[in-house]
């Protein structure tokens, strides 16, 4: 696979943890109660500042 490939999955995943970290943070905030609450929301905003982070190695380092 060439390196160019790697980075287009790369921010496909990338992509989806900020996608997933969105409907995790909805559900959340209008669904949930109590310190299952607290949980999810903490690894909704784990994955969202990973997914970022992801998302920012592979725009800086796109034109290779």
């Amino acid at each position: 696979m060439s390196a160019g490939m790697a980075g287009m999955w790369l921010s496909f995943v990338a992509m989806g943890m900020m996608i997933v970290a969105a409907l995790l943070i909805l559900l959340s905030r209008t669904r949930l109660k109590g310190i299952i609450r607290g949980f999810i929301s903490v690894i909704a905003y784990i994955l969202l500042v990973f997914g970022a982070l992801l998302m920012m190695l592979v725009v800086m380092t796109w034109p290779e």
